[in-house]
Parts: C-alpha cells; structure tokens; sequence
C-alpha cells in the first residue's frame, strides 16, 4: 500500500531509539494497556524494551501459554471494547501458531494489530532457524500486512495499522519486523493516531440517498418486514438506531449469531437468532416475510441454508459498510453501501422531516401470525428425571448472571447459549464464522482484562474446552477471575449430532471419555478452584458458589450425554424445513387440522410448513 508521507508537527523532538522502542512507544501512543504474548528469540528485542515500558507503567504485557491463546484473547479483547486487540508472537513457530487466531478476527471482522518478530534481515530466505514467510501465510487472512524493512518505517506502519484495522469493515492486520530492525536506532519521529494518508484506502461512510429514499419507499409498503441484523450492526454501535427503526414501522427483529446483542431479545419484536439453530418462529418469519432488512450482515450459509429458498418472495434491502459483500450471495433490490449507524441515523431522520407516521396496524397480522409461531414451537428447557440436560446448565447461567459477559467454545452448548442468552450489546463473544474449537476460554481472559470489574463467563464443551486448557496456567498467573463452564457430555456434541443424523449413527472419533481429564483436579493442578457437578439438586447453588468466588473457578458439570440441539435446518434444506419442532395439536381457537401431502402429518391450519418434514402446506 502507497502511503503519503504527512507533516511532523515542529513540537515533536526526534531522538535517537530503536525500532523496538519506536514499536513499543507507538503502541502507547495509540491508547494500547495490554499486550497478549509470548516472546521467543525473533522478538526477543521488542521483549527488551517492552520491559523498560512495563516498569515505567501505563501498559502491561499478559504472557500466555500458547500464541493461539494470545490471539483470542487479543480478539476477545476487542470485540467487548471495540478498541483495537494487540498480540506478540515470535518467527516461525510462534508466528504459525497465530494464524488460527487471526483467521477467526478476520472471519469475523475483529480489529486486531499483530505483532511478529522475524529472523535478521539478511538471512530472509535462507530457511533460517524459525524462519517462516508468515507475511506470505497470512495474506489470504488479513486485512492488510506490513513487513519492516527499515526501522525508520515502524512508527507510520504502527499508525496505519490501527487506522486500518478498525475503519470500514475491521480486520487484523500483521506487522512483521526482522530482530535487526528491532535492534537498529534511528532518528524517532512519533506519528500520533490518524497521521496518516493512505489515497488508495477511503471506506465508504454515507450511504446513496436514493438508495435509502428507495429503502424507505419499500418500509412504508411492507405489509410483512423482517430486520435481519448481523455484526456490523454491533461494530458500529448501532444498537439504539435498530431499536428506533423497528419500533416506528413495528418491524419484528431476527439477529445472527454475530449480531446477538445488537436488539433487545425480551423485547416483543425480539424474535431471537435465525439459521440453522436457530428459533423456529425466526426461521419461519425469514421464509414468509416480503421485504428483508439486512443490516450488518453478510447472508452466510448457516444463516439462509438453502439460498434460493431464503426469503426467497422478498425484496431485499441491504446495508453494509463493505462493497464486496453487497450482492456477493444474495442480490438486493436496495443495496446501500456505509456504515449502518450512519445509513440508519440519515434514514430516521429523514423520516423524521417527512413526518408520515405508519398506519397503526400495518405489520399487526404479521406479528400476528408471528406470535402463533411463537406459542407453537417455543424453544423449552427439557427435564429428564435422573440426569441434567444442557439447556437446564444454561438457563440457570442466564438466571443468575443475566448481565455477564459470555464467551463460547463452538459446537452445541454455543447453540444453545444462543439460543437462551438474552445479551446486551458487546457482551456475546463466539467464534462465529470461522467456528473455532479452543476460542471460548482466551477469549473470555482478554474481555476480564479489557473490563476487570464485569462478571465474565465461559460456555465451553468439554472437547473444545481441550484445545487450550493450557491457558489456565495464564488465568492462575495474573488471577483473571474468568468463570469457565464445561458442559460436559463426553462427546465431540455436534460431530456426534450430525454422525447420528446423516451418517447412520457412525460415531467415528467423536467419542472423548477416554483420556478426558478430571477437570476438578485439572483445575487445582493450576492453584485455580475447580468443581463438579452430576446431579441438578446441586447445579443452581454450584453455580452461585462460583460467582461468589473472587478468582478464576473451573465448573465441570456433566449433562445428558446424547441431548441434541434443535431446532435444526439440515444442510440443504430451507429454513422453513427444520428438524426437531414439536407437534402442535389444536387449540380450540381456530386451529384444525391439516394434513401434509408429503408425510401425512396433521399440523395446525394456520402452518405454512410441516411440522415433521417441513414440506410447503
């Protein structure tokens, strides 16, 4: 990337310091406190000065005890504060070790600044000792990536970093710097944030107002509207604009699981996530609506399962601050390029001039028909007499820490965190798009760090929780008081789900009884308090016990062993073909009985789908 080299003010006094200085004090400068990392020989110069700044104070250094640790907890950092998440990492293996966590921010559009040391400058491709071409690795994974050739270069690379990394879409960007650049001194100029100029680089802000006047032509015609929001919407703090825009035309709100948070789930025109876990009602609303409001989303496929299928007798409004996602799986009818809080800000005030207030009940028999769904298949809490069921293990998490801060691991218990969660914004943090195992619990010690007087839980599955268990080690060093939740049924949960439901119950290197850990001793191996649970007359005052507990706690809480997670669109399938809905039988107020023509199963009149193979009634 060309950049325009900009003005030094005449106040600033050049002095004689090293690339690893000038790295460590832009950081500094650019607001950063926490570091997440592991140092090794590459780095080992950054290291040193970074020692220097602990000890002068005003930024701290959390050391992990595995770079993918330290990219989630960058990550997770981020997505609580929506500041900029900063991770070291050494060359070669240390670097390599990076790429999973970077790819996850990238998936999900996380602003990360990644700090790589590399070998000296003259033996770059000469297969050194732990040299790898991570700049080369990471160029499909990042949103943009620099490698120092000159030390002089690092304090407008640091700049342009942060610049990048948390305007338009965000996304991680990688510094790579040769340990003789971070040795070298020169004459240090700081480049304080926004001093930068990059021509090629202008993200679009302001959306078409002819595209948002179309937008709002199709508001006032919609007789069934649906917002569909996604992560953009929390990215760009557009909560409060959501929330106006669905109240004024009483349009009912779905979210994806990147966008959980972004709407008040308790609210009535709150109908939870959509897609492939998601809410029956949600599911059933995205295949029946007439105009579609994205915002902030990017119609993955665990959303729209099969896509010509997916609101497929809607028109589509979509807004999103990136070009390349606008019409890239679903073409609109309204595409509106910029940032959604600033399209939906010019949009309410526009309504606002034009001072036409809805008709009262234009969207009633929608939320209506909305409604019916609602109280025929709600999502329930399952009861077995002589074993807890996971939802039973996240509902009481629910109940008793409704305002907490929640990471995921990935698999079924993240599911049904989203599904019974009601999160405000900023506090729902999973690995979404790219689905990492080992993400939840380094996520959760960078949102402590980042918010140290706010309750921050874990939901992990006993094999993902595996994948970094290693980071209890950091969590006992600085006392991160992370509550981290094993919902713990022995299985790999949704592998062995989708083994018993498409490959004929084949459970081929799901199972993880053998060699699992006891948890509880695990736990106390580190110095960190660890607890079990086996029996549902024990949950409610365990779980209690580890909120009250001032530190990290490891809950171990064993659960139904073949539970699974439904509703659930197979793949392939509309969303209005989902697995799992209970029957609904009739009610004496309307509903009769209408057989489908595919299996002959008797569902309520007023259902648009079959209830036990979701065939179009």
């Amino acid at each position: 990337m060309t950049t325009t080299p900009v003005a030094t003010p005449n106040s600033v006094l050049v002095r004689r310091a090293s690339g690893a200085f000038a790295l460590i004090d832009s950081l500094r400068r650019h607001g950063v406190e926490h570091i997440f990392g592991y140092p090794g020989g590459a780095i080992l110069p950054i290291y040193d000065e970074l020692y220097r700044a602990e000890a002068a104070g005003g930024i701290s250094h959390i050391l992990v005890r595995h770079e993918q640790g330290g990219a989630h907890a960058a990550d997770g950092y981020a997505r609580a504060t929506g500041k900029v998440g900063v991770c070291f990492g050494t060359s070669g293996p240390g670097a390599t070790n990076l790429v999973t966590g970077i790819a996850t921010a990238q998936m999900d559009s996380v602003p990360m600044v990644v700090i790589t040391g590399q070998v000296p400058s003259h033996a770059i491709g000469s297969d050194a000792f732990q040299e790898t071409d991570i700049f080369g690795i990471t160029l499909p994974l990042v949103k943009h990536s620099y490698v120092a050739r000159r030390p002089d270069q690092i304090p407008q690379m640091v700049a342009e970093a942060f610049y990048i990394a948390q305007t338009g879409r965000p996304g991680p960007v990688l510094i790579d710097i040769p340990k003789d650049i971070g040795l070298a001194e020169f004459d240090y100029v700081p480049v304080e944030p926004g001093q930068v100029n990059l021509p090629g680089y202008k993200p679009t802000i302001k959306g078409n107002p002819r595209q948002i006047n179309h937008a709002l032509r199709l508001l006032r015609q919609s007789e069934r509207p649906l917002l569909y929001v996604g992560g953009g919407a929390i990215t760009a703090n557009a909560h409060a604009e959501v929330l106006r825009l669905a109240e004024y035309f009483q349009i009912p709100v779905t979210t994806t699981l990147m966008g959980k948070g972004s709407f008040d789930e308790h609210h009535p025109l709150g109908l939870g996530m959509l897609g492939m876990h998601g809410t029956a009602y949600a599911n059933f609303a995205v295949s029946e609506c007439d105009l579609l409001i994205a915002v902030g989303a990017r119609f993955d496929d665990r959303v729209t399962g099969k896509l010509d299928e997916f609101a497929a007798r809607a028109q589509v409004i979509h807004i999103d601050i990136d070009p390349a996602e606008v019409g890239k799986n679903r073409s609109p009818q309204v595409p509106i390029v910029g940032d959604v809080k600033q399209v939906l800000t010019t949009l309410l005030h526009r309504l606002e001039e034009e001072n036409q207030v809805p008709p009262p009940n234009q969207t009633k028999a929608w939320r209506d028909r909305i409604d019916r769904w609602r109280r025929d298949y709600p999502l329930v809490v399952p009861t077995y007499p002589d074993v807890l069921s996971p939802q039973e293990v996240i509902f009481e998490l629910a109940t008793q820490a409704p305002h907490a801060y929640y990471t995921t691991d990935v698999g079924q218990h993240q599911m049904w965190s989203a599904q019974f969660l009601k999160n405000g914004p900023r506090q729902w943090v999973s690995s979404a798009g790219l689905g990492t195992m080992g993400f939840g619990m380094p996520a959760a010690m960078g949102v402590q760090v980042a918010l140290p007087n706010e309750t921050v839980i874990c939901i992990s599955g006993d094999a993902s929780f595996q994948m970094n268990l290693q980071e209890l080690g950091t969590l006992a060093q600085y006392g991160i008081p992370v509550k981290t939740v094993i919902v713990n049924n022995g299985w790999q949960g949704m592998v062995r789900q989708w083994q018993q439901a498409f490959h004929g119950e084949r459970y081929s290197s799901s199972n993880m009884e053998v060699g699992m850990p006891d948890f509880e001793v695990l736990a106390q191996a580190y110095g960190i308090k660890g607890m079990v649970v086996r029996d549902r007359d024990q949950l409610s005052m365990a779980v209690a016990t580890m909120l009250a507990h001032d530190g990290p706690v490891l809950l171990d809480v064993h659960v139904r062993r073949d539970e699974n997670c439904y509703p659930m669109v197979a793949p392939g399938k509309g969303n209005h073909q989902m697995l799992g809905l209970p029957e609904v039988h009739g009610t004496g107020d309307g509903y009769g009985p209408d057989p489908c023509v595919n299996c002959g199963h008797q569902n309520p009149s007023t259902s648009n789908f079959c209830s036990e193979c979701g065939t179009k009634l």
